[in-house]
């Protein structure tokens, strides 16, 4: 049997996360032997993101030169187009020569609105274009099973439980010594100084991403340390050694929940303020407790702050992971729907 080709289109925005979720897929897909071109039109970030040689089965590719990828027979048989980018209309064009036509998949954001279940999975045929006869699948993560999952890797799990916290600190020269450990990847326009007031109420130590400045006037509980940028395996060790983590966007806010620690998410804010319905959505699914959905409305700026930070619940984001493992993950739901579109 042929290897499968998947060709992977990305944008990198201004955030990373894009890049974060197809370096992930085009990793997962590369793993179980499916051969991945990875378009891109700003590679530089996986020079941190992921160092090193492409793991065997990834190309990455300039997104420059698949306007003139135009022979039918180069197109691999699914193309995926990652959070709306748009494909070039040359080699949407070269799709349409191509026969058999690919499997088309439109991978969508990360929701837990009521609209992902009723729009997943989902047909849009081309009527017009270059693409004039082929057929778009919009396919949609989340967190039910009328979804189609979360990214995933087989032996995330197994590689967190042989996890050394204590070996990671010291190898990377970080003494908690006691306190609460909490990491802090966040976008620029977060209260930093609200936020490490409600940490004073016990000693904290603030492992802080890289763009991450720290306040002017740091409480005496409270230490701060600058995190260089982290490769994603690097993160994920972040993640599994904090007591607390506060995340932002899709990438980071998906390892979150799979680490199983308690966390806050800060999404990405959007100009018509569709954002709070998006956070108060998943809220409703995870139910962490009102006080602390008060916290995360406030770490957003849509609440007051409230005057303390809340009791934390070990047992909240355990129970959340165990739900979310009685799904099969993203990239086994999308292998089984392209065999099936």
């Amino acid at each position: 049997m042929q290897e499968e080709t998947w060709e992977l289109f990305c944008r990198v925005i201004d955030n990373y996360g894009d890049i974060g979720v197809n370096w992930r897929l085009a990793r997962n897909l590369a793993a179980r032997g499916r051969r991945v071109r990875l378009w891109l039109d700003d590679a530089a970030p996986l020079a941190w993101m992921a160092p090193g040689r492409a793991p065997q089965g990834i190309e990455v590719l300039p997104w420059a030169a698949s306007e003139h990828a135009a022979r039918a027979d180069e197109v691999g048989d699914v193309v995926v187009e990652t959070f709306g980018c748009e494909l070039p209309e040359g080699f949407v064009a070269a799709m349409a020569r191509r026969k058999p036509a690919p499997r088309w998949i439109n991978l969508e954001y990360l929701s837990a609105e009521g609209y992902v279940e009723r729009s997943h999975g989902l047909p849009s045929p081309q009527s017009s274009g270059p693409g004039r006869g082929l057929a778009k699948h919009f396919f949609y993560p989340g967190f039910t099973p009328r979804t189609g999952g979360l990214l995933r890797e087989p032996g995330l799990l197994d590689a967190q439980q042989r996890f050394d916290r204590a070996a990671w600190f010291a190898a990377h020269g970080i003494a908690p010594s006691g306190a609460r450990v909490v990491s802090l990847f966040a976008y620029a326009d977060a209260d930093r100084e609200r936020l490490v007031e409600r940490l004073a109420d016990a000693p904290t130590l603030v492992l802080a991403c890289a763009g991450g400045a720290a306040p002017a006037a740091l409480p005496a509980a409270v230490r701060w340390l600058p995190l260089p940028l982290l490769s994603q395996a690097g993160y994920d060790h972040l993640l599994w050694a904090s007591d607390l983590n506060f995340v932002r966007g899709e990438d980071s806010f998906v390892r979150a929940q799979w680490a199983a620690k308690p966390f806050v998410w800060q999404i990405y804010e959007q100009d018509d303020g569709v954002h709070a319905a998006k956070l108060d959505a998943f809220l409703a699914r995870y139910a962490p407790g009102a006080a602390m959905a008060r916290f995360w409305h406030a770490w957003n700026g849509l609440a007051d702050w409230p005057d303390a930070l809340p009791p934390l619940d070990a047992q909240a984001p355990l129970a959340w992971r165990a739900a979310l493992l009685e799904q099969p993950d993203l990239v086994t739901q999308l292998l089984e729907f392209t065999r099936a579109c």
